[in-house]
C-alpha cells in the first residue's frame, strides 16, 4: 500500500519547489515583509498539490479584521502544511522544532513563534506571543500541547490563553476553534487503522513517517472553522479552552463519521 518510490518522488518535488521559492521569499522579507504571509500561503498551497493532498473547507476563517488566535486540534506536522495553505497566519511551535534539520530553518525564516512549554516558562512565553498579536499578526496555536493519533482531540491547555485577555488593537481578541481531520484516502473514507500513517506521535521517527505519509496515496483533509469567540464571552481561560476544545472535538467526530 505504501510506495517508497512515490514518497521519495513527492519529497524531491517538495525540496525542489522549496529551493525555487526560497530566494524570492527572502527578498520579499527585506522589501515588503507585510506580503510575506500571503507568499507563504501560496507556497504551502503548491506543496499540498505536490504531495498529493487536497483540502475541503467548512466554515470561514476570520481574516482581514485584525489579529486572530486560531486554535486547531493537532495530529501531525502535516497540519502546518494544511493550515499554512489556508491562512495568512504564523505558527506557535515548541522550541525544539527550531532545531529540526531543514524544517527548523523553514520555520525560523517564516517567523514561527517558538515557545518553551516547561511550566516555569509560561509567563515569558505568554508575553512573547502577546507581542506578536499586538503587532497585528494572527497566530495558530496547537493548544493540546502535543500531537496524537488523529482519532480524537486531547484537552486544550489554558495557560497560553492568557494572551486573549484584554484588548488587541482596540477590540477583544477573537479566538477561532478549528478542526483538522484526515478523512479520505484515494477517495474512500479512511478507517481508524490508517490514520496513524498521517498522525505523528509517540516514538515515530520523522524521516520514516514522512516517506510513508507521502507515499500512501492521495489524501483528503477536511478543515472546519468554527464560530469565533472571545475570552470575555467565555468568562475565563479555562472555559475558553473547554469551549474551543469541545467545538474542535465535535467537528472531528462529525467529519470522521461522514456527517
Amino acid at each position: 500500500m505504501i510506495s517508497p518510490a512515490l514518497g521519495m518522488a513527492r519529497f524531491a518535488g517538495f525540496v525542489v519547489w522549496t529551493l525555487l521559492a526560497l530566494l524570492p521569499f527572502l527578498a520579499l522579507r527585506v522589501i515588503r515583509d507585510d506580503l510575506s504571509s500571503a507568499y507563504t500561503r501560496g507556497y504551502w498551497a503548491v506543496v499540498m498539490r505536490l504531495i498529493g493532498y487536497s483540502v475541503r473547507v467548512r466554515g470561514v476563517p476570520l481574516e482581514g479584521q485584525g489579529p486572530v488566535l486560531f486554535l486547531p486540534n493537532h495530529a501531525s506536522y502535516l497540519d502546518i502544511i494544511v493550515l499554512g495553505s489556508l491562512l495568512r497566519a504564523f505558527f506557535v511551535a515548541k522550541g525544539e522544532v527550531a532545531g529540526w534539520p531543514g524544517f527548523g530553518f523553514l520555520a525560523r525564516i517564516s517567523r514561527t513563534v517558538f515557545i518553551d512549554r516547561r511550566p516555569g516558562a509560561s509567563a515569558r512565553e505568554r508575553n512573547h506571543v502577546r507581542e506578536r498579536l499586538d503587532a497585528g499578526d494572527s497566530l495558530v496555536l496547537f493548544a493540546e500541547g502535543t500531537s496524537n493519533d488523529g482519532n480524537r482531540v486531547l484537552p486544550f491547555k489554558s495557560a497560553l490563553l492568557a494572551v486573549a485577555e484584554g484588548e488587541v488593537g482596540g477590540r477583544p481578541l477573537p479566538v477561532q476553534p478549528v478542526t483538522i481531520a484526515y478523512s479520505k484516502l484515494d477517495g474512500f473514507p479512511m478507517g481508524r487503522a490508517l490514520r496513524p500513517f498521517f498522525a505523528w506521535y509517540g516514538d515515530m521517527t520523522l524521516a520514516g513517517h514522512l516517506i510513508a505519509a507521502l507515499g500512501i496515496g492521495r489524501v483528503t483533509v477536511e478543515v472546519e472553522f468554527h464560530p469565533p469567540v472571545t475570552l470575555a464571552e467565555c468568562g475565563s481561560r479555562k472555559e475558553l479552552a473547554i469551549h474551543c476544545n469541545r467545538a474542535s472535538a465535535n467537528g472531528l467526530t462529525r467529519i470522521l463519521a461522514g456527517r
